[in-house]
């Protein structure tokens, strides 16, 4: 499951991306619609990050059970 939420965060953080700079050429670095984007983006990548984040720690947390 968490596999799955981190594949489709990929995507959407890929998607999204490609949405950026598509947008970022057509209505300038500095317009309201290039700043919108940007901010979902990190969105993204900062639930991303914490998802990965979580992933490690649990995987740790059960190799020192292990041990």
């Amino acid at each position: 499951m968490i596999c799955t939420e981190v594949n489709e965060l990929e995507r959407r953080i890929n998607q999204m991306k490609e949405n950026l700079i598509q947008i970022a050429e057509e209505t300038g670095l500095n317009s309201y619609n290039t700043l919108y984007y940007s901010q979902k983006l990190d969105q993204l990548i900062t639930i991303y990050q914490k998802l990965k984040i979580d992933n490690i720690q649990k995987v740790y947390q059960k190799s020192c059970i292990l041990i």
